[in-house]
């Protein structure tokens, strides 16, 4: 009797055991269906983050030739939109902000830029700027400062202002990203240091973003826009790299584009300033190049 209880009872704990292990390998099964796609959004996000670009690295790599690794020695307007790029970057990370229009309601042009924060950015372009801007007394117009930094000034107590080999130096954070890789090319009279493209991916993605924001993704409204594609479309235009994203598009499908690129030109930016959500420097800025 004892003998047969202890058997009954051994079944028993087995038999619970066993439903144990079979919960337990559930629960496994379950978390593991779980990790991979929350692995692959982490992985998302970490990738993001690694290849996140500024708005001068996005004009930049929409103007390099991706064979050559280097931009168009006819291209005399991406040193300026450089320049407007690195304003903007600093107003969409609340570093910089115009003064207030005050009664008298004073043009986007005519208003000061102001530094709204000397936070270190991480990035020393950017905070080469924001040091420029904020030291400077009496306070210049966005105008001004593009002129100042591209070291387009006639004043010679002014060109420390300009900021240096900005090119060579975004090419290299883009080398750092794993974007670019970096050669020696001979022509003939001299040696030039290259930056060929390594990761197509991100060039890819990058030209995605700016064709859709034009075709599939178009908003027929300026503030549903997001800022920072907004600013990269009027930059890249403002630097003659746009025309670099669209040449893969159809006959039609560049007509199209084009013709909404013209809609987004042909703005007011001092009403587009005034709307809800709009940010002012970055309006100025497109003021700047457009006017």
């Amino acid at each position: 009797m004892t003998s047969l209880t202890q058997r009954s009872s051994g079944l028993v704990q087995r038999r619970t055991e066993a439903s144990r292990n079979a919960a337990a390998d559930k629960e496994r099964g379950s978390e593991d269906e779980d990790y991979e796609p929350r692995q692959e959004e982490e992985d998302e996000k970490g990738d993001s983050k690694e290849t996140r670009l500024t708005l001068m690295e996005e004009v930049l790599l929409l103007g390099l030739k991706d064979r050559e690794g280097y931009t168009s020695f006819w291209n005399d307007c991406i040193s300026s939109g450089l320049r407007g790029c690195m304003v903007i970057e600093l107003a969409l990370r609340g570093r910089l902000q115009l003064e207030a229009c005050g009664m008298r309601r004073k043009s986007l042009l005519a208003r000061k830029v102001i530094c709204k924060s000397d936070a270190p950015t991480g990035d020393v372009l950017l905070d080469e700027a924001l040091k420029h801007i904020k030291e400077t007394q009496p306070p210049e117009t966005v105008q001004s400062w593009i002129e100042l930094l591209s070291g387009e000034t006639w004043n010679p107590l002014k060109l420390h202002y300009q900021l240096r080999n900005v090119r060579e130096r975004l090419a290299k954070n883009l080398v750092e990203k794993g974007v670019l890789t970096t050669e020696k090319q001979n022509f003939l009279l001299f040696d030039m240091t290259t930056h060929p493209l390594t990761n197509d991916t991100i060039k890819q993605r990058l030209v995605k973003k700016v064709q859709e924001s034009v075709l599939d993704k178009w908003v027929n409204d300026p503030g549903r826009f997001d800022k920072r594609v907004l600013a990269l479309i009027f930059l890249a235009h403002s630097s003659d790299v746009l025309e670099n994203a669209f040449a893969p598009l159809l006959d039609e499908q560049y007509d199209l584009a084009m013709k909404r690129v013209r809609l987004l030109l042909d703005l007011e930016p001092e009403a587009e300033s005034t709307k809800a959500s709009a940010n002012e420097l970055l309006w100025a800025v497109v003021a700047a190049f457009t006017k």
